[in-house]
């Protein structure tokens, strides 16, 4: 009988390819820690050193502009404080 595949969230993998790139324990360590085969820890970590330059690309990434609205909304509620 096969053992069912099972899909990790990118979350776990970047934490797995984290813990990789540190450095501080060997792939088996991790592996075991995390119980997953050794051949994936490393090619998370591969995935992890090929795409950290995209982090840092301009127009993307997960911080976000801040928007009027939310300025306009702190504004109000600023001028709105009865210590002012």
């Amino acid at each position: 009988m096969k053992a069912k595949h099972r899909r990790h969230d990118p979350e776990f993998k970047a934490r797995v390819a984290l813990e990789a790139l540190k450095g501080i324990k060997t792939i088996q360590q991790i592996s075991k820690e995390f119980d997953i085969h050794p051949v994936q820890v490393s090619e998370w970590k591969k995935t992890m050193t090929q795409g950290a330059a995209s982090v840092f690309n301009l127009g993307g990434g997960a911080r976000s502009k801040p928007s009027i609205s939310n300025a306009n909304a702190s504004n109000s509620t600023l001028k709105s404080a009865s210590w002012l």
